[in-house]
């Protein structure tokens, strides 16, 4: 386990004492957190722990009737962060924000993913369908972006991890689909959403393996939330039963609970909200 200079160590005198991972008294960050399963994350995080404290991030918080909400109920452990997926400048500017005012991260949740946007990005039912910007849209949203915020939240991460000698892993945990699944896919199709999650599963793998190599306390899982009844998915609820689609709030408690008990050998690993691992 990496030194910590005494700053940190008073840092970590004043928000830890559990030697197994839990946000409870940690700073959580949740990626993606104005609607949806994301601010159902920021919700639970609160709501469930009465020390820990939430940093959510999305590109408007000021537009998020919900995040404006949880933040007049908690707002002294709740911070609201702008950032856009989609500028890189705008990530770090947030990851400077969170080393400003609370100098670490235990963990970080991705939540951002784009599915389908009505005249931009279609379901794919045919190569012929298949367009660039559709490709790239989607990679930009559900792999590059995440793995940038990943990158830039990293120093933090390393410092929550290593406060004092008896802290367990930070852990990152990035939204991904069963879709995603190379090995699960028979049904082809959502070209520009699968492809675009399944890099999201390779980039995750990969810097799992770098925190390993370089013996970084941290975890990094990915999670399939189910079909969860949102409006990214109203659209194609009429093809899905009703006893398959999941509600926000019991996807984001089962997902919570997989977090929770991670250990150091499920790092890279790709869990479904219930609690089975997905093949590559």
């Amino acid at each position: 386990m990496a030194s910590c200079s005494p700053r940190l160590l008073s840092l970590a005198s004043r928000a830890f004492s559990s030697s197994s991972f839990s946000q409870a008294n940690g700073v959580s960050l949740v990626q993606g957190a104005s609607r949806g399963i994301g601010l159902e994350f920021v919700k639970q995080l609160l709501e469930k722990n009465d020390k820990g404290h939430v940093v959510a991030t999305c590109r408007n918080p000021n537009a998020s009737t919900g995040l404006l909400h949880l933040k007049d109920r908690f707002d002294d452990r709740l911070q609201l962060f702008p950032l856009d997926l989609t500028v890189e400048s705008s990530i770090e500017a947030s990851a400077l924000s969170i080393k400003e005012t609370y100098g670490h991260l235990n963990l970080l949740i991705n939540v951002s993913g784009i599915f389908s946007i009505p005249d931009v990005l279609q379901r794919e039912t045919t190569l012929n369908n298949l367009e660039k910007s559709s490709l790239m849209l989607a990679y930009e949203v559900n792999a590059v972006g995440p793995i940038l915020v990943i990158k830039h939240m990293w120093p933090l991460l390393k410092v929550g991890s290593a406060i004092g000698t008896e802290r367990s892993p930070a852990v990152v945990a990035s939204l991904s689909s069963r879709v995603a699944s190379i090995g699960n896919n028979r049904l082809g199709d959502w070209h520009s959403y699968r492809s675009s999650k399944t890099a999201l599963n390779q980039l995750s793998k990969t810097i799992s393996l770098e925190f390993a190599r370089k013996k970084d306390p941290i975890i990094s899982i990915l999670l399939h939330p189910g079909t969860v009844d949102t409006d990214l998915t109203k659209p194609f609820q009429k093809d899905i039963p009703k006893e398959k689609l999941l509600t926000k709030e019991y996807s984001v408690q089962k997902l919570l609970h997989i977090i929770n008990n991670v250990k150091k050998h499920d790092n890279g690993k790709f869990f479904a909200w219930d609690g089975q691992e997905i093949p590559w």
